[in-house]
């Protein structure tokens, strides 16, 4: 029966009315609940019980206006501007280089377009500047310190390592930076996976940015080349480094609201609503993928063990099932249905567990070639990455059962949230530790 139909033949009895609205609750149709009722009480607006009904929902029934949030372009856009200009400058290969061929800018640019989003996010807050700042300078040691311990490093393949390693980390140093200053150094589980999932939104605004600028870019050389006129390289750094540098603080303003704590950024609109609903959708493809690839292991399983690049390929892969399952999970328990959580719970068991698998398999390559040619820098990071994402995926998948699915989405805020703990110590270590370990 029509639920429509269903109403008007309960519209004297409040306790059929009642056991439709469960039920379309419990099926994920109160959307649709909502309407009838409209309709309904339209039709008949001096039944009372259409009219009890109606004003209960009318919040749900009317859409929600969202308040328009005012961004800071006068801080944002100057800082992006004296970003860019830096970059620009360090763009000069041969005034500011490492061991006279490597790019410094390849340092750089993280802890600089850090210190600049930790000035807007602070600035415009009107909180925490002292923290920002003291933050901003601390990752600036960083980059020194690497770049301090790069050329007094031997032979060339520790060098060669190392500028790797540090060229990776300090980006994840800089982001746990901006979460520090926006989160405290005390927070709670729902702040720090907001933050998680801000981030997330962020970074891919910052890549449509890149996007539109490579055409920009590309569009103002081929212009001017149809005239046959060749653009000086120092303009052509401008373009290239220069425009590069306007995106960080840009992308953090477009999506982040330092006025707001992370949990109560708007997730419901725009790109974020995008991101988690592309990321559910990846769900079940790369649990076909996965399953596809567990299946072909056997048919070539020393490739690992012989090659170091597909190493490289399984940590990229496991770090990217995590940023996937954090993309894929809701910010609030009542964000889908309930038929909807369960399956997507059960997907991120599997896809976890999947995970898991395929990574022991690389773990023991690594250990493998590890007892075969000794530990080099490159061995030590991967086999850490590797120890400390196994051990978040299967605290996930026993936590997902210790604590059942009434509870399943604060289970996942919590092991995510724990994970940037991990992940900051581990990056840390790297950065700092690595030139003294193998000198």
């Amino acid at each position: 029966m029509d639920l429509e139909l269903e109403m008007l033949v309960a519209g004297s009895s409040p306790h059929e009315l009642e056991q439709i609205y469960q039920n379309a609750l419990k099926d994920g149709e109160i959307d649709h609940f909502s309407s009838a009722i409209r309709s309904c009480y339209e039709a008949d607006p001096d039944n009372l019980l259409y009219a009890a009904w109606y004003y209960r929902l009318k919040d749900a029934l009317e859409p929600a206006v969202t308040p328009r949030r005012a961004v800071n372009w006068t801080l944002a856009i100057p800082l992006s501007m004296l970003t860019g200009l830096i970059y620009w400058l360090l763009s000069d290969f041969g005034a500011f280089s490492i061991l006279d061929n490597i790019p410094s800018l390849v340092l750089w640019w993280s802890p600089i377009a850090a210190m600049s989003a930790l000035i807007f996010l602070s600035v415009t807050a009107k909180s925490n500047i002292a923290r920002a700042v003291a933050l901003g300078l601390g990752l600036m040691a960083v980059a020194a310190y690497a770049i301090v311990f790069v050329p007094r490093m031997e032979p060339e393949w520790k060098v060669e390592q190392y500028l790797i390693l540090s060229a990776i980390h300090i980006p994840l140093l800089c982001w746990i930076a901006l979460g520090i200053s926006v989160l405290g150094f005390r927070s709670s589980v729902e702040d720090r996976f907001a933050f998680l999932i801000k981030s997330i939104e962020v970074i891919i605004t910052a890549g449509l940015y890149l996007i539109a600028g490579v055409v920009v870019g590309a569009i103002t050389v081929g212009m001017f080349a149809a005239l046959s006129i060749e653009l000086p390289e120092i303009w052509l750094r401008l373009i290239a480094a220069g425009g590069f540098g306007l995106l960080p603080v840009l992308a953090v303003a477009s999506v982040y609201d330092p006025g707001s704590t992370p949990s109560e950024q708007d997730f419901a609109h725009g790109l974020g609503r995008f991101i988690a609903t592309m990321m559910r959708l990846l769900l079940p493809l790369t649990l076909g993928v996965l399953v596809i690839y567990i299946i072909v292991i056997p048919f070539n399983f020393s490739e690992p063990f012989i090659n170091r690049d597909v190493l490289i390929v399984y940590n990229v892969m496991l770090f990217g099932i995590i940023g996937l399952l954090i993309g894929a999970t809701p910010i609030s328990d009542a964000d889908l249905s309930p038929q909807r959580k369960a399956w997507l719970r059960w997907g991120v068991i599997m896809a976890a567990t999947l995970a898991v698998l395929i990574s022991i398999y690389a773990l023991s390559a690594i250990i493998y070639r590890t007892i075969e040619g000794g530990l080099t820098i490159n061995r030590m990071m991967i086999s850490g990455w590797n120890i400390i994402n196994i051990g978040i995926l299967v605290w996930l998948v026993y936590r997902q059962f210790k604590d059942g699915r009434p509870r399943y989405v604060s289970s996942l805020h919590s092991v995510f949230s724990f994970a940037t703990s991990l992940y900051f110590a581990w990056g840390l270590f790297l950065v700092l530790a690595v030139p003294w370990l193998f000198r």
